[in-house]
């Protein structure tokens, strides 16, 4: 075991040697301060203290589940579906290749929640920095833009559905309905818009699909799969009507805010 991984301790040994050596003879690079770190637990001496801790331990709660609010919270979760209905319906198995469907919808996503985030921002997170207004009052001033877009883009099906599951009181408006009811019945929205756009992305592709069968049965050329043949068709018609421009353009169009 030490001789098979031995070469690999070698040139990493001699890599950090090679940096150390760079930074000891270059004169630019030696001048570089180097930042010291520190991390410590002490005894707090004001409720002040306690209040920043309990901010800072929240703060890294969100990043912890950053992802999970990224795709559940946003547009993240459509795109993505719609992606793959696409990729299936023309049969291009792994192209275009998974990270660039998910960066696509990740930058499709930044682009359609960038009104909302700009609110949270500037009637949020920007006065609280400035120390305007209070951590609770940010923390519901944040809020409301991204419920508003959840809201717009939700089923009253939906929510009535998870009300309904949790036995708790119907609030007066929308507004009050709680995170923990409106995200589920986002994302259950969600996928179900997603899966009709699904079923008419499918439907022309099905259709060549069924048309190139056919003529091959007609043929007697059973043994050559259909689905190579109708691929190229595919691609054709695909890249004939913009195919990407058209189907990006109605994701961004079908959100509303």
């Amino acid at each position: 075991m030490h001789k098979r991984f031995s070469p690999f301790f070698r040139l990493a040994f001699s890599g950090v040697l090679a940096i150390l050596f760079l930074l000891w003879t270059t004169p630019a690079l030696a001048e570089l301060p180097i930042p010291s770190i520190q991390i410590g637990v002490g005894q707090a001496t004001s409720p002040k203290d306690v209040g920043v801790a309990l901010q800072i331990l929240a703060l890294l709660t969100v990043l912890a589940v950053a992802p999970a609010l990224l795709i559940l919270m946003t547009s993240f979760t459509r795109i993505v579906v719609v992606f793959h209905f696409l990729r299936q319906a023309l049969a291009t198995q792994s192209a275009p290749p998974n990270q660039v469907l998910i960066g696509l919808a990740l930058f499709m996503t930044f682009f359609i929640m960038k009104p909302v985030w700009q609110q949270a921002y500037d009637n949020g997170l920007n006065p609280y920095l400035e120390e305007k207004i209070s951590f609770t009052e940010m923390v519901s001033a944040v809020e409301k833009p991204v419920k508003r877009f959840m809201l717009a883009n939700t089923r009253e099906k939906d929510i009535a559905l998870f009300i309904k599951v949790s036995k708790s009181k119907k609030p007066e408006n929308r507004e009050e309905l709680a995170l923990t009811t409106l995200v589920p019945a986002f994302v259950v929205s969600e996928l179900q818009t997603a899966f009709i756009i699904g079923f008419l992305i499918y439907v022309p592709f099905i259709i060549l699909d069924m048309v190139v069968a056919s003529v091959l049965l007609s043929m007697g050329m059973m043994m050559l799969p259909p689905v190579m043949i109708s691929l190229p068709f595919k691609l054709m018609l695909f890249v004939l009507v913009d195919g990407w421009s058209l189907i990006v353009g109605s994701l961004v169009k079908s959100f509303g805010f």
